[in-house]
């Protein structure tokens, strides 16, 4: 049975591993953070540090809107965007990994404590019931200090949270 997580669609491009799972995953992306794939490639903005390391990440990215634009997928992302919280039909990247593109919306309900894309995050997590997973450590803090009632695991503890029986 496949583990879902909610993530931002960067994550995907920032962190390597969550594309070769042990056992096979489902990546819920709120269609707001593919949107945000578009500015994060042509900004003239660092991504990473390092030289090397942000064109390579940049170069994901790249490959990451291409995947996204492919006409197949394209289409059934446009599925998932005719109505609020659709989903698209399942996406899959290679035998562990599919993804599923949300179209969340953003209702200011935590406007306040967060910033919109943390706030699709968050109510995906609830609405879907699914493990938020993140490389935002103070995203994570501000989880706990307002006692937001979603499971979250920094990105460092990805292989933990597929292994374990840690569903919402």
């Amino acid at each position: 049975m496949s583990k879902t997580f909610i993530i931002e669609a960067v994550m995907l491009a920032v962190h390597g591993q969550l594309m070769l799972p042990s056992k096979p995953v489902t990546y819920l992306i709120p269609y707001t953070t593919i949107q945000e794939l578009y500015e994060l490639h042509s900004s003239p903005e660092p991504i990473m540090l390092e030289q090397e390391d942000d064109g390579f990440v940049k170069q994901m990215i790249g490959e990451l809107i291409a995947f996204f634009e492919e006409s197949f997928n394209k289409k059934k992302i446009e599925k998932a965007l005719s109505i609020p919280w659709g989903k698209s039909p399942p996406l899959p990247i290679n035998e562990h990994v599919t993804l599923k593109i949300v179209y969340a919306i953003d209702n200011e309900a935590y406007g306040d404590q967060f910033d919109p894309i943390e706030t699709e995050l968050i109510l995906t997590a609830l609405k879907e019931q699914a493990v938020l997973l993140t490389d935002q450590f103070d995203f994570i803090e501000r989880l706990v200090e307002f006692a937001i009632p979603v499971e979250a695991f920094d990105v460092e503890d990805f292989e933990f949270a597929v292994e374990g029986d840690n569903q919402v």
